[in-house]
């Protein structure tokens, strides 16, 4: 397996680009985010890769930070989902986004995804429920400690995270966890 090059860029034709190391040229496939990320020919480059081997060709990927190759593993392991809509999905959508549209179930950030459908977009969400959370941060939005533990108890008492969210913006600044934990209920129960 090659799971890092790092050699001279010598050409850029989106989708893929070719990378010069020690006099072997290197043809690998980028989203458009790593393609934005990359310097100009001639400079350059480490990218962190996955090598695909089919009975016909071998293919490199590559991507600029470890979090997008693994965001890219999840992704070819869903059911219907080759390594082209993959790439799609990163060209659309940073990881960060991805993994917060995945963790609040939404859909819709999905299927604005060029060649990602309704379907396709549910069969992610559901395929790929909690795979990215542990690696980018389980909450796609950062708390503080005391909310963090209100938002852990909401989410234990089974709200969805996108209510816990809610609630929590309801409480007063620098409540306390038993006193937010109420107030919070109080706004769901609404």
């Amino acid at each position: 397996m090659i799971g890092r090059i790092t050699g001279t860029l010598i050409e850029k034709l989106p989708p893929t680009i070719c990378v010069d190391v020690n006099g072997l040229g290197y043809d690998i496939e980028v989203p458009m985010s790593t393609l934005y990320a990359l310097p100009e020919t001639g400079a350059r480059v480490a990218l962190y890769t996955h090598l695909t081997v089919r009975e016909d060709a071998h293919i490199l990927y590559g991507f600029a930070t470890p979090a997008e190759r693994g965001a890219f593993r999840e992704l070819i392991k869903v059911s219907g989902i080759g390594a082209r809509t993959a790439l799609a999905v990163l060209s659309g959508l940073s990881v960060g986004e991805l993994a917060q549209a995945i963790t609040l179930q939404e859909s819709g950030r999905l299927t604005r995804v060029p060649g990602i459908g309704k379907k396709t977009a549910e069969r992610l969400l559901l395929e790929m429920r909690g795979k990215l959370g542990a690696d980018i941060g389980a909450s796609a939005h950062p708390v503080p400690d005391s909310q963090a533990d209100i938002l852990n108890a909401l989410l234990a008492l089974g709200y969805s995270e996108k209510e816990s969210q809610a609630a929590l913006k309801t409480l007063p600044e620098g409540t306390e966890v038993s006193d937010g934990i109420r107030l919070a209920l109080k706004a769901l129960v609404r």
